[in-house]
């Protein structure tokens, strides 16, 4: 009960202690309302669901050959990761003929599976982020190919950029079409690249990388008869799988000499994404030695006016000029719409013979005897003269540059001497290595 006490202009109220505790209650309520509102997908949830979205830790059990489940140690797991790697870079050094001017379509799945949210947030937008990523990195790895986009969804594939080398272009036209609906249709989408890759003159590699999220297909005929017909027209089909296996998708990839992979997570994903950036090996049947014509043209005077080519619409400056039409297009590489000649630069060309004469791959260092008693192994990384230090059990790995014997870490072997410099530290410091890329 509240009480009252006279003041000279009035009565003033005051409360109990109950009533000021029942106050405080509800107040405390409806702050939690309004941060359930903020939640907003969450709210939705239960107690226990809501504990185990963020943590998700039933990814990390994997099961044993007794059938037993059993904590996945993440340091082991990444170091797995890393020997593949090494065998892969062995494997890859080897002078391999591959296919340096590549014609790839990459085709996007848009139906409404890709709407699922077991990529967090969704599967349309973990895919559309790495794919961006990719393409910048494809071209940086094959500055002479072209790429074109393709989504599928309501049971029809729309090309939505023609085949080019502007990375800026096709990251701007997905980003336009993120939305899903309807089913997938994987016939509709190999008869539709198939009639643009159909026309790629005989030098040109003919690829297509399909990012599938549905678990099933809409076809309008049979499936296996458009299979064939890109086998017969050379496309080299590559599947990258993120819900579960399809054996329509493996049936594809065997047939035309693809791969085919399944997603289980986003880290996972993006490995298997940026695995399609470096040229792959020529098929041998189809590896023919071509001479192909080739103009380098000159870049255009800044003040002047021209039609462009590529968009047919007048442009102030810039672009380049056809050294046999005098055409005017916007961008290097590219095929000149008028004479049909391909032009690209001088660096394009530079930046495309690594893949011909790569660096000899580095060996993975045994901890556990030195090949040589008298020897004792560096304690630093030659690179960024990190202490090669042991965790727990599971020692630190590196590997050792076979010309020079320098030791390496993770960081330098992978991230800066195969990806950015591709050549080994000691032959760009000193002339003591001979581990160089030309």
């Amino acid at each position: 009960m509240s009480s009252s006490v006279a003041l000279d202009g009035g009565f003033e109220f005051r409360k109990t202690n109950r009533e000021r505790d029942e106050d405080r209650a509800a107040e405390r309520g409806r702050e939690e309302e309004e941060d359930d509102d903020d939640d907003g997908g969450e709210a939705d949830l239960a107690a226990w669901e809501r504990a185990y979205a963020d943590e998700r830790s039933w990814e990390s059990l994997q099961e044993d050959e007794s059938g037993l489940l059993r904590t996945i140690d993440n340091k082991s797991a990444h170091l797995a990761q890393y020997r593949r790697r090494i065998r892969s870079l062995s494997s890859a050094a080897s002078r391999i003929q591959k296919g340096l001017i590549r014609f790839l379509y990459l085709v996007v799945d848009l139906s409404r599976a890709a709407a699922e949210a077991d990529f967090r947030p969704k599967r349309m937008v973990v895919v559309a982020k790495h794919v961006e990523t990719f393409i910048r990195e494809f071209f940086d790895q094959n500055p002479l190919s072209h790429i074109g986009l393709a989504i599928i969804k309501d049971g029809v594939a729309q090309c939505i950029t023609d085949l080019g080398g502007s990375p800026d272009s096709h990251i701007k036209a997905l980003h336009s079409k993120l939305e899903c609906s309807g089913d997938a249709s994987l016939q509709n989408a190999l008869d539709l690249v198939h009639g643009y890759l159909g026309q790629i003159p005989s030098y040109g590699h003919r690829e297509v990388l399909i990012l599938y999220s549905a678990l099933s297909t809409c076809d309008p005929g049979d499936i296996l008869e458009t299979i064939q017909k890109c086998k017969k027209a050379k496309i080299r089909c590559s599947v990258i799988g993120l819900s579960a296996e399809i054996y329509i998708c493996k049936h594809l990839c065997d047939e035309t000499g693809g791969s085919y992979t399944v997603a289980l997570d986003e880290a996972h994903f993006k490995d298997l994404l940026m695995e399609h950036a470096p040229p792959p090996p020529a098929i041998a049947e189809f590896a023919a030695a071509n001479l192909i014509k080739m103009g380098f043209p000159q870049r255009g005077a800044e003040g002047l006016i021209a039609i462009c080519s590529c968009h047919k619409e007048a442009k102030v400056g810039g672009g380049y000029t056809c050294p046999r039409c005098k055409a005017r297009v916007c961008e290097l590489p590219t095929e000149c719409r008028i004479c049909g000649l391909t032009l690209v630069s001088s660096p394009h060309l530079a930046r495309s013979y690594h893949h011909l004469f790569p660096i000899s791959s580095f060996i993975e260092v045994s901890l556990t005897r030195p090949s040589n008693s008298h020897q004792r192994l560096p304690r630093n990384c030659f690179g960024c003269q990190q202490v090669f230090s042991t965790t727990g059990n599971i020692p630190i790995l590196r590997v050792a540059c076979p010309k020079c014997k320098q030791h390496f870490c993770e960081l330098y072997s992978f991230q800066l001497l195969f990806s950015s410099w591709r050549s080994c530290l000691d032959a760009l410091v000193g002339p003591s290595c001979s581990n160089w890329q030309l």
